[in-house]
């Protein structure tokens, strides 16, 4: 039971509550949806530690909330993990490249090529990063559509929350 309320106090203090804030601030459901949406979206990129940088600056150039996409990343990262090895079999398939090594023997024999290591490695990066850039296509909007209803839902069921002043310190 505690386990079930410390996720229940992690969701509602570090993404509702900031969620409403910004709605309360004067971001409206669609931009935030749409910056939620970026940040989902490039949050399960098959890159590794690129994933903050790439959100800032594509929520920059679009002129979406920061906040908001960081938490949209923040929210999807267990997928990251999840969905990379996925991300880079699709790769393979779609681009006939060679399969990833698996088997410790197989990492082994590549490692004793470190040139071929790094072209295959970075093949297999690149492959994986025009899978996820199609798919991504897909879910954003499909994500700041569905995003949006729920935000609009969260602010009526919130409305004193919204409609309060922020305290004046």
């Amino acid at each position: 039971m505690l386990v079930r309320e410390s996720i229940r106090e992690f969701f509602r203090y570090r993404i509702l509550r900031p969620l409403l804030c910004l709605l309360r601030g004067g971001v409206t459901p669609r931009r935030m949806a749409w910056s939620l949406a970026l940040g989902m979206a490039v949050g399960i990129n098959p890159s590794v530690g690129l994933t903050t940088l790439v959100v800032i600056l594509l929520a920059w150039v679009f002129g979406l909330n920061q906040v908001a996409s960081q938490i949209g990343t923040h929210l999807v990262a267990p997928l990251h993990v999840v969905l990379f090895l996925p991300f880079v079999q699709l790769g393979v398939f779609l681009f006939h490249t060679r399969r990833l090594p698996l088997s410790g023997e197989q990492i082994k024999h590549l490692s004793h090529h470190p040139l071929r290591m790094v072209r295959e490695i970075w093949q297999w990066q690149w492959h994986a990063l025009i899978v996820w850039a199609i798919i991504a296509a897909i879910i954003a909007p499909v994500l700041a559509i569905y995003l949006r209803r729920g935000l609009i839902l969260l602010m009526r069921h919130h409305r004193t929350l919204i409609n309060s002043r922020p305290a004046t310190h």
